[in-house]
């Protein structure tokens, strides 16, 4: 028979991969939200009556309540756990899906996805905690790129895919149905995962979080992640969750479905390129130079795409693939934010980081809708010159991210934290 150690060794590798699992499930249901928009916009803009700006305002309500939720996300992985986190929020966001899908008048519509956005906004930070547990830190960026992949593939789901059903059946149904969801997979977690192995669970205790996150929030080395987010991550999720199906429509003459293709094609670059990003830093032992290297070309493609002639379906190919291959550089930035902060702190560290991302595509959804409308004059929809003027804002706004990078702190791969209180004389 086995040993003792040999059962509770099987025991650990099975609840880190249940935990893995679930944390993937509950990722493939955030990011299916997160792009949605763009797949439907058309039905939306016509089930509501709404023009550019009230449907880059309706994309945004989710990335508003996202952000406004990272820190607080931190705070209850850290004291409550993301068992109990994450289950809650899945719950909150299968409401929000339900309401959307019933929702009556645009009013309701935003409220509904502020819900979702809500409910899902716990994901991330607790997902990645749950990495930081279960996983030694040199398969943290891997494990935490592998993750990801589940959450492109939800993203994926909601692009293409997504377009094609919504010809089928109405989106109403699709959410309703992505509600119900939702629920089991909140039950699912409550019943199955475990916050970390049981020798190994450190937590802030709830009288001490305030403390725990401003020293977070005052170390310099946690803004620069932010930084980066701000610029690339915005930049990206902005581009690809809402406003590139209606750019190709635009300026390329697509259908909607084929738009969406090629929104697919960027998520798949994406998709295939987080992981290997992820594991070749844990590999190398580095992270800061993979960063600005892919804030860099990120900048590049965006420029790519504004040189593209109209109706050029194969450069148009060529530029979202690029775009999916060098945007997951920022990625790296999480793990860099864990790793400038102590173990016991990496929910609020990631979260703290991760709040640039989600605030800067609430500012920059509803920004390039209002740059759209204003450019088109009285061409309904918008004009190719108004959507060019709209993804030239994305462009510029990726600079920060490039300057972020630069002020990175080099980790190595490890927490410099913990190895600094090490070598200091008690």
């Amino acid at each position: 028979m086995p040993s003792e150690s040999v059962r509770e060794s099987a025991r650990q590798n099975r609840l880190r991969w249940t935990a893995f699992a679930l944390g993937c499930a509950a990722f493939f249901l955030s990011f299916f939200h997160r792009v949605s928009t763009g797949a439907i916009a058309s039905d939306l803009q016509r089930d509501f009556a709404i023009g550019a700006t009230a449907l880059g305002t309706l994309g945004a309500t989710y990335f508003y309540v996202y952000a406004l939720m990272q820190v607080p996300a931190g705070v209850l992985a850290d004291t409550l756990g993301p068992r109990i986190t994450v289950s809650a929020g899945m719950l909150i966001a299968g409401a929000g899906s339900l309401a959307y899908g019933l929702a009556p008048d645009f009013g309701t519509a935003a409220f509904a996805r502020t819900l979702i956005g809500l409910g899902v906004s716990v994901v991330f930070v607790c997902t990645l905690k749950l990495h930081a547990s279960w996983f030694h830190e040199r398969r943290f960026a891997t494990a935490t790129g592998a993750s990801n992949v589940a959450g492109i593939v939800g993203a994926l789901a909601a692009t293409a895919p997504l377009a094609w059903l919504v010809t089928l059946v109405s989106w109403r149904q699709v959410f309703v149905t992505v509600g119900i969801v939702s629920f089991a997979l909140a039950a699912t977690i409550w019943c199955f995962v475990r916050d970390a192995p049981a020798v190994d669970i450190r937590r802030v205790t709830r009288g001490d979080w305030r403390r725990a996150l401003a020293e977070v929030a005052a170390n310099p080395a946690t803004w620069p992640p932010f930084w980066v987010n701000f610029g690339i991550s915005g930049a990206y999720l902005t581009f690809i969750g809402l406003w590139a199906a209606p750019f190709l429509i635009h300026t390329h003459g697509m259908a909607p479905v084929a738009a969406s293709r090629y929104t697919a094609l960027t998520l798949l670059g994406f998709a295939c390129c987080v992981p290997v990003v992820g594991w070749l830093s844990d590999r190398i032992g580095v992270r800061r130079p993979l960063v600005l290297g892919g804030a860099i070309a990120f900048t590049i493609t965006g420029l790519i795409w504004l040189a593209l002639p109209a109706r050029s379906p194969g450069g148009a190919a060529v530029a979202a693939l690029l775009t999916g291959l060098v945007a997951p550089c920022f990625t790296l930035s999480w793990a860099i934010a864990k790793e400038v902060n102590p173990p016991e702190r990496a929910g609020m560290a990631i979260a703290v980081s991760n709040i640039g991302g989600f605030l800067a595509s609430g500012i920059l959804q509803p920004l390039v809708g209002s740059v759209i409308d204003h450019g088109a004059g009285a061409v309904a929809g918008g004009s190719a010159d108004a959507y060019r003027l709209g993804i030239g804002v994305l462009v510029a706004w990726s600079v920060i991210g490039i300057l972020a990078a630069t002020r990175l702190t080099e980790t190595h791969c490890r927490n410099i934290r913990v190895e600094r209180n090490a070598a200091q004389p008690y």
